[in-house]
């Protein structure tokens, strides 16, 4: 697990919320609440995205760090929030050895061949998503 700075700006009604290690992943919410929540699944679809693209992670700076940066000090000085966001960065890859049922894994070559996909990138992106669902 990571952390990873957010800066959320706004009023109540209309705030968003970015990352400055990750340009380009930012999210809107009326609340504090619902921008943190949207915040937190649009950095996880942003490092997703990366990670499909083969492109490589950013290294993460502390809040100090990013304090102490000129380039962002305007963005500190105005905003609502500064957060800490744990997040999940991809690691190597490992290969791994598992049996399934041949049936199972005939629909699973087609459905991800389907998708432009290889079989171990569907699998882990249906991990993914059963690993974020929420019961």
């Amino acid at each position: 697990m990571s952390v990873v700075v957010a800066l959320v700006h706004g009023e109540p009604g209309t705030y968003g919320i970015s990352f400055p290690d990750f340009p380009g992943a930012s999210s809107l919410g009326e609340t504090m609440a619902e921008v943190m929540e949207r915040g937190r699944e649009a950095l996880a679809s942003h490092i997703e995205a990366m990670v499909e693209e083969t492109r490589s992670m950013p290294v993460l700076r502390t809040l100090d760090v990013l304090q102490a940066d000129p380039a962002f000090a305007e963005d500190f000085g105005d905003a609502a929030a500064v957060a800490l966001v744990d997040v999940d960065l991809p690691g190597r890859s490992v290969r791994l050895n598992i049996s399934m049922d041949e049936t199972l894994v005939d629909r699973i070559d087609r459905r991800a061949r389907a998708l432009g996909e290889t079989r171990s990138g569907f699998l882990a992106s249906a991990a993914r998503e059963r690993l974020a669902y929420k019961s």
